[in-house]
């Protein structure tokens, strides 16, 4: 796996497992808009999402690096949680994304005018990104879809990493959601002891995807295939992802605040929900086989 290396000094389940894509609009999901404590997951690895948009934090000495601008309408609830923590918001020099759907990336530009971080995105989604989604081969006739478009200060490819200040991160596509879609993985340390967290883009199959006979991504079945092989492969002890809803974010957070340190660490989850995300794209595509869309 080639793993270029980005020197940034310049720089579905809730309480239940999802089983379905969820609905993509944010008036049919206030969790998308409910802020949400902020919290540390584990080592220098923060949440700073919304009730189930997911964000993350992570704190180096050479400044931070934030995963997920979601909303046009999250920087502010965003900003907010950054600073509860007691981290300045303009100490965000990297700014990175799960995939190019409007609920993980509309709110880059805000957040690239107010920190100036460098935007860094996976090759195959940078040209939605850059065009606001206007590229999308499920939505970029859906205006109620598109977003603000953004400058891409860096393309990203399989395997490259993200450095800042002793902290790498691990860009993994994780193509068939978007084409461009990313899992991020770091290894954190904390207490003595070193974790390997997950951070998973999508593995949904959303409602009107067209897994075998789409001609603006023909090959979307076999990225999906790719995906769940990638995902399998990645060791896991820390499992997060781009919706709380992913990893029971809401139900850690709880045993987190009762005491229990470990809330997290959850590797037989992250086994469960791949196998859970697997079994419903092949039952879905064993349909549309039978019965093309």
């Amino acid at each position: 796996m080639n793993r270029r290396s980005v020197l940034a000094g310049l720089a579905a389940v809730t309480a239940t497992r999802l089983t379905s894509a969820p609905n993509l609009t944010p008036a049919a999901n206030p969790d998308w808009t409910t802020p949400f404590p902020p919290h540390r997951i584990i080592g220098n690895l923060y949440y700073v999402g919304s009730r189930d948009l997911a964000s993350f934090l992570i704190t180096t000495p050479q400044g931070h690096i934030l995963i997920n601008s979601n909303l046009v309408s999250s920087p502010p609830q965003i900003r907010t949680a950054v600073e509860k923590l007691g981290f300045h918001w303009k100490d965000v020099k990297i700014l990175l994304i799960s995939h190019a759907h409007y609920d993980h990336c509309a709110g880059s530009p805000q957040i690239k005018r107010e920190t100036a971080a460098r935007y860094l995105v996976m090759d195959a989604d940078a040209p939605e990104v850059a065009a606001g989604g206007a590229g999308n081969f499920r939505y970029a006739n859906d205006k109620s879809m598109l977003y603000p478009a953004a400058k891409v200060d860096h393309i990203l490819h399989d395997g490259e990493t993200v450095q800042l200040g002793g902290t790498t991160l691990v860009a993994h596509k994780t193509p068939g959601h978007t084409k461009g879609c990313t899992t991020w993985t770091m290894k954190i340390a904390d207490s003595g002891k070193t974790y390997d967290a997950v951070i998973v883009g999508s593995p949904n199959v959303n409602p009107g995807y067209n897994l075998i006979n789409d001609p603006k991504y023909p090959q979307m079945a076999a990225d999906y295939t790719a995906t769940f092989r990638t995902l399998k492969a990645l060791p896991c002890d820390i499992f997060l992802g781009a919706h709380g809803g992913y990893y029971d974010m809401q139900v850690k957070y709880a045993k987190l605040k009762s005491g229990d340190k470990n809330a997290f660490i959850d590797p037989a989850g992250y086994k469960a929900y791949v196998a859970d995300r697997q079994q419903a794209f092949e039952a879905e595509l064993a349909k549309q086989r039978a019965n093309p869309i």
